[in-house]
């Protein structure tokens, strides 16, 4: 967890077909609740034989559904066409949906989904669906469509607040997510490919995925039917509570494979209130830079089993420095929550309120230790996570890097650039010659500002090619091909 803004993370995406983002941020004192009662307590939805009925559930919760359009501008890099190369499982819901009038047009359109929360106008929806937007225009169930503004947007979990001036609107009730069960019943609703008001249905799959990049959000997976559209979009309970919002899918083709992901509506409520109260998302910082354990790791540190998120560095200064905290700690618990893997430690961290004391639990050559753990505030120019996670070895170029302060980059004389912090063994990134100390400068004759620049540049360049990296070596600049896998 990393203070400053360009935290250690991996330069290439995980071997993974999914796109997320993610927090689980502090809930803010706010002077009054913001989701209003339904108009009508759904009742549990009647089971007909072995599936459950859900006509009434559908006919009670869509007037609150909306259709949410987006004007940006063409040049966005998320309106735009998406490079060349770009894998299809990683665009998100509505993204290659240009503007239709003409191909030449300065304006860009896409689509998705929201759900009204309150009978006043406040409508939620998915950070990615707004963001960069000119004009959003919310279409009801009616027919009206109303201008809306951003009361605020947190792109770490993906969610959006959106307001429109209306009185008397239908609602949805939420519901609790951390009831979910494998296995259970679930019904989303949404406008997929521009159709409104389309149900589908599903189970629960699995629950508290954790996807790459995924920091703070314990995802559901689903194997609900949604499609481009779909995204910000309402997933229900039998009961007719929203226990999701539909976030992210798995697609080798840009379109439904059975696998889709919903952010909990638990995680969406303490956003919203704070997006409500002070328009941005305020989260607990530790600062340590964690990996997952493997077997290998676990018998190096002499311990039974692969539990735990292993710190790889601390941040001087920080809040697990002051602690006491070290690097190669084995982090198992963080208050009353256990870490069973480094995807867990984000979570209890950033949903922790700053000034918090908290009992962190480690192990240290092979023997438990406690320390107290005051948690800082995260700042809105510092790391945009509280934990910093070092890739593993599905990282595709296999290389951890942090980007350099203003005094690092004088002292080598670059305007720019990202320092390599960790090379794994046998990576593409050990292959072509990278090593700890480097920095890179540019990808493909893109600068390199943050480690965010860089997964972003990767990201975007051709699989299976050559990756045309700028780096400085001592005091010598160089060019170096790194093959993207």
């Amino acid at each position: 967890m990393f203070k400053r803004k360009q935290r250690m993370l991996s330069a290439g995406l995980l071997m993974s077909s999914v796109l997320v983002l993610g927090s689980l941020p502090v809930l803010a004192e706010t002077t009054a609740p913001l989701v209003s009662a339904p108009v009508t307590t759904p009742a549990p939805a009647p089971i007909a034989g072995s599936l459950p009925e859900l006509t009434t559930l559908i006919k009670q919760n869509s007037p609150a559904v909306v259709n949410i359009s987006v004007e940006a501008s063409a040049s966005s890099k998320r309106m735009g066409g998406l490079p060349e190369g770009f894998p299809p499982e990683l665009e998100r819901f509505f993204r290659g949906l240009p503007d239709s009038e003409s191909p030449r047009s300065e304006r860009a359109r896409a689509s998705g989904s929201g759900f009204i929360i309150s009978a006043d106008g406040y409508i939620v929806t998915n950070a990615h669906v707004v963001e960069d937007a000119k004009s959003i225009t919310v279409g009801l169930n009616d027919r009206r469509e109303l201008p809306a503004e951003i009361i605020g947007v947190d792109t770490l979990s993906d969610v959006a607040l959106l307001k429109v001036k209306a009185e008397n609107l239908p609602t949805v009730q939420l519901g609790d997510s951390n009831g979910l069960e494998v296995g259970q019943w679930v019904v989303a609703i949404g406008a997929p490919f521009g159709l409104d008001l389309t149900a589908t249905q599903g189970i629960v799959s699995a629950l508290s995925r954790s996807l790459p990049d995924g920091t703070y959000v314990p995802f559901i997976q689903t194997d609900v039917a949604v499609n481009p559209g779909n995204s910000g979009g309402p997933l229900f309970d039998l009961s007719g509570r929203v226990v999701g919002v539909n976030s992210q899918i798995y697609s080798r083709s840009g379109g439904y494979m059975g696998i889709s992901f919903a952010i909990p509506v638990n995680v969406a409520k303490t956003v919203i209130e704070q997006l409500k109260s002070k328009g941005k998302v305020e989260r607990g910082w530790l600062g340590v830079a964690i990996q997952d354990m493997n077997q290998d790791l676990a018998s190096s540190f002499n311990l039974n089993q692969p539990d735990g998120a292993l710190v790889s560095s601390v941040q001087p200064g920080s809040p697990a420095d002051k602690a006491g905290v070290q690097a190669g700690d084995v982090i198992i618990g963080f208050g009353e929550g256990k870490v069973k893997s480094s995807s867990d430690l984000p979570l209890l961290v950033g949903n922790t309120p700053v000034g918090t004391q908290v009992p962190l639990k480690l192990l240290r050559a092979g023997a438990e230790k406690s320390l107290d753990v005051t948690i800082a505030k995260l700042g809105d120019d510092e790391e945009v996570s509280p934990v910093a996670t070092t890739p593993g070895e599905s990282g595709m170029l296999g290389v951890a890097v942090a980007t350099l302060s203003s005094e690092e980059l004088n002292t080598r004389k670059l305007t720019h650039g990202v320092v390599v912090e960790q090379v794994l063994a046998d990576s593409p990134a050990e292959q072509a010659g990278l090593t700890v100390g480097d920095v890179i400068v540019s990808v493909n004759n893109q600068p390199v500002k943050t480690a965010a620049d860089l997964k972003t540049v990767v990201q975007a360049a051709p699989a299976g090619k050559p990756i045309a990296m700028l780096i400085m070596q001592g005091e010598q600049t160089r060019f170096i091909a790194v093959n993207k896998p």
